[in-house]
């Protein structure tokens, strides 16, 4: 059984979109597990009420599954990350990641403020040993599988051994979440040659290329990102620092609506796009994982539709239930001792 704890109150359409999402999500779900939605109690219940009134039966039996978890704060996406640690310690985004650490939670998701869920997070449930930063790994659709893309927000500036971590990190989530066993490992560069990119990308380079246990494949370009692939084969993970990831994100974003927009005006239609495009939606991958604490907590976007919820809840369920936290705290344990598992 999986218990997901749900910040109700985090989003620029919560609770309405955070609550339908749960509902969506309760579809979906194995029987046995459940959601915990944490929140200012009156407004939950309220707002749960008005959606299972206008629901179909099915909903509204499995509603039982749902539990309210009271937390009298709320932090807005204005607040700065310190809040979530010192100013607002009773938030719904604080008491959810509590409840994991204090073991009555399987996994955290939030559409809310995502430098206070970095910093709640990597305060309340603590670094793996041996990693100095979390990361967000996001999947970037491609032509031919999603990508893992780590760093995609949380570290604007990366030293080289930090991007060897995040190597190891995207392995994992490829290997437990993605099912990819043996995950080709990129790095994102200016140029395939290795002496190509900065200097902490040129060091990353050299460190990854004598590194233990990791499949790495060299540089990439940016454009091999979109074909999930190089001239040397397939890319599952892709690493970069949060600058140049969470660039490569916003852009991804205005694709479908530069594409929408241009064939519009050659009269094609948004229906016949729809279904083609759908994969570009970031509303169809939920949300990422912030990598490398002990625990889950699922990064979602901030204007996530009901639809956006139900997926992170999906990615949370998938994340807990392969116990990729504890795979990672293992593997960097064995790559400190010097052998890889």
């Amino acid at each position: 059984m999986a218990r997901i704890a749900l910040d109700a109150m985090g989003g620029d359409h919560a609770p309405a979109a955070t609550i339908a999402g749960a509902l969506l999500a309760l579809q979906e779900l194995a029987p046995e597990h459940g959601i915990q939605l944490v929140g200012r109690p009156e407004v939950i219940r309220a707002e749960l009420d008005a959606q299972l009134a206008a629901a179909l039966p099915a909903v509204r039996d499995q509603a039982h599954r749902l539990t309210v978890v009271e937390a009298a704060e709320v932090i807005e996406m204005t607040d700065k990350p310190s809040v979530a640690i010192r100013g607002k310690p009773n938030s719904s985004m604080a008491v959810g990641l509590r409840l994991q650490a204090e073991g009555l939670s399987d996994a955290f998701v939030s559409a809310g403020n995502t430098g206070a869920q970095m910093a709640a997070t990597t305060f309340i449930l603590r670094l793996h040993e041996g990693l100095t930063r979390p990361a967000i790994g996001t999947l970037f659709p491609s032509a031919r599988v999603p990508v893992v893309v780590l760093d995609s927000g949380a570290n604007v500036d990366c030293s080289a051994a930090e991007l060897v971590q995040f190597a190891r990190l995207g392995a994992v989530y490829a290997e437990d979440v993605l099912g990819r066993p043996n995950p080709a490992i990129a790095l994102l560069s200016i140029g395939e040659e290795p002496e190509k990119g900065n200097a902490a990308v040129k060091e990353a380079h050299r460190e990854l290329a004598a590194a233990q246990g990791i499949n790495f494949i060299g540089n990439v370009e940016g454009r091999d990102v979109p074909m999930g692939a190089c001239d040397r084969g397939p890319v599952d993970v892709v690493v970069c620092d949060g600058f140049v990831g969470n660039v490569l994100l916003k852009f991804y974003e205005s694709v479908p609506k530069l594409i929408f927009g241009l064939l519009a005006k050659s009269g094609v239609s948004r229906e016949q796009l729809a279904g083609a495009l759908q994969g570009l939606d970031y509303a169809a991958h939920g949300g990422a994982p912030l990598l490398g604490v002990k625990g889950v907590s699922i990064i979602c976007h901030g204007k996530s539709s009901p639809e956006a919820i139900k997926n992170g809840i999906l990615v949370g369920l998938r994340t807990a239930v392969s116990r990729m936290s504890d795979h990672i705290g293992q593997r960097l344990a064995s790559t400190a001792a010097g052998s890889t598992p």
